[in-house]
């Protein structure tokens, strides 16, 4: 989205909602929440790539001109669709209660990383379209806003703060990446067909490591642990706890040194 369209979604996602009439054409009750969810429906069938005014004005059953009186072109759409398909960020940290929660700080960082992955989980899409310079919408914003406020108060200055919500989201992406990448279904608890990528890893060089595997010794044995445990893909945890292990070393510093 380049500069001269920020205005346009700025309007879209913070002003107050136009009337559903617009000021000319007749009325068809079309809603910019009508045509956001119509946008996710879509992008959740078929990806990003599927996602053309054309098609959500068909989805609508009305013209894509009639469409261009709400939303003037995708960019604004795919901001819409963004904002309608983050899920509600839930109640913020205390201020203030970092450190004197006990360190309740790495629960709730834990927590909103959880959280995040289900919302990549249920709209992939979501990957693609919440990346480079654009206008976040008050969901997104308010992911931003509960990670920080978890950090409050543990010592970190806010440049700090801001580079730990980022690593711990760019750990929370990548795991989704993999997961998308391997057609991973995954349900509300984390489990789907065919197992994570370390599972489908494992059956892919299945037959490459029964004629070679004295050659690679290492991946071997991580395999074979992979298969005895029921191909259960522990990355997101085991990424996370080690994230929140180094943080937790420098909150201790920093409050120690008050």
């Amino acid at each position: 989205m380049t500069n001269d369209q920020w205005g346009a979604a700025v309007r879209l996602l913070w002003g107050p909602r136009p009337p559903e009439k617009p000021a000319r054409g007749p009325r068809r009750g079309l809603t910019l929440e009508g045509i956001a969810l119509a946008g996710v429906g879509i992008a959740d069938a078929e990806g990003l790539g599927g996602v053309s005014m054309q098609r959500v004005a068909g989805e609508l059953a009305v013209t894509k001109m009639a469409l261009y009186r709400y939303v003037p072109g995708k960019a604004e759409l795919v901001a819409l669709m963004v904002e309608a398909a983050m899920p509600e960020p839930g109640a913020g940290a205390p201020r203030g209660a970092g450190v004197a929660a006990g360190g309740a700080w790495r629960e709730r960082l834990g927590a909103w990383a959880r959280e995040l992955l289900e919302g990549f989980r249920r709209h992939p899409w979501l990957l693609e379209a919440t990346v480079g310079a654009r206008v976040m919408g008050p969901r997104e914003l308010g992911w931003m806003e509960r990670a920080l406020a978890a950090l409050d108060g543990c010592g970190l200055s806010g440049a700090e703060a801001m580079d730990a919500v980022v690593l711990v989201s760019g750990h929370v992406r990548g795991i989704a990446e993999q997961e998308r990448a391997a057609g991973r279904t995954a349900g509300a608890d984390g489990e789907g067909a065919g197992g994570g990528p370390d599972a489908q890893l494992a059956v892919m060089l299945g037959e490459v490591m029964r004629v070679h595997g004295a050659e690679f010794p290492a991946l071997g044995a991580a395999l074979a642990s992979v298969a005895e445990h029921g191909g259960q893909d522990q990355a997101l945890e085991f990424g996370l706890e080690r994230i929140l292990d180094g943080l937790g070393l420098l909150v201790d510093r920093r409050v120690g040194g008050r």
